[in-house]
């Protein structure tokens, strides 16, 4: 069977949320892997460092290095990765999870919201894959994964966040360029978004609170699908948008009722995806 044993995954945003969720379901299978984040000191109202997320990622039964950086910095980002080939001698999979979020319309998003949304989710994505891929390159199965939605130009994706939507779509475009720039190098690119909305920070904080959680997934059913698309070929799996349940249903998985937080609740959908209300 497919395994991500002893391999070396370069996360970004890994301290917590579905980043961190992805590692720890990797080192249950003893993979190696550098928590890339900001967060070293515990911040008021977000859970988990990069240091509390190793030490999960260790008792999942992997290894893990803690990497303090601001992905918005090539200087920081560089060191990252050389700290990751210093400590484990290579990199064969990057998860660019990493991602500002401002969920404002046109005259209610400042341009330091804006900056840092396009810095983060699209800059930082494109800075990443770019100082991973030679060394992705040395790699018997190399990945990237960005988490960002499928592509589609219906101006009801963007109307109501136009500046959030189009950074988001930055993150894909750099899935469709990178992805057929690096084919014949067997550099799989994909990409990986939820059905509906999952329980992190960003969905309690502006999508409305605890409730919203209660309607959400756990971040584990995209953490599994990520799984699954990492395991795969890397020369047969590349440029594709997949869907977190569509993976797991192809992979055998029909039963989801254990990843939705309140079990038998309605489910908000993402809005890439359905724009809104519960299914």
């Amino acid at each position: 069977m497919a395994s991500l044993k002893d391999k070396i995954l370069f996360i970004t945003g890994a301290s917590r949320g579905i980043g961190k969720t992805i590692a720890i379901r990797a080192a249950q299978d003893g993979a190696k892997i550098a928590v890339v984040a900001k967060t070293a000191e515990p911040h008021p109202k977000l859970s988990g460092t990069v240091y509390t997320a190793v030490d999960e990622i260790r008792e999942a039964g992997g290894r893990g290095l803690a990497c303090i950086a601001d992905i918005r910095f090539e200087e920081q980002v560089q060191a990252a990765v050389d700290a990751t080939i210093n400590e484990f001698g290579g990199i064969d999979i990057l998860v660019n999870d990493a991602s500002a979020i401002s969920l404002t319309p046109t005259l209610e998003t400042s341009m330091k919201k804006f900056d840092l949304m396009f810095s983060v989710n699209v800059r930082g994505t494109f800075l990443c894959s770019k100082l991973c891929i030679p060394h992705l390159k040395k790699s018997d199965n190399p990945h990237i994964l960005n988490l960002s939605p499928p592509l589609n130009m219906d101006p009801k994706w963007f109307a109501n966040h136009v500046a959030y939507t189009i950074s988001k779509y930055g993150m894909s475009m750099c899935v469709l360029g990178i992805a057929e720039e690096f084919k014949k190098d067997g550099i799989a690119v994909n990409s990986l978004w939820p059905r509906t909305a999952i329980a992190t920070a960003a969905v309690k904080n502006l999508l409305g609170g605890k409730a919203a959680v209660n309607y959400s997934r756990k971040p584990e059913i995209v953490a599994d699908a990520a799984y699954f698309i990492l395991t795969k070929p890397s020369r047969e799996c590349t440029g594709n948008f997949f869907i977190d349940d569509e993976v797991l249903m192809e992979h055998g998985i029909t039963d989801l009722g254990k990843y939705s937080v309140v079990s038998g609740s309605k489910l908000i959908p993402d809005f890439f995806l359905y724009g809104g209300g519960q299914t």
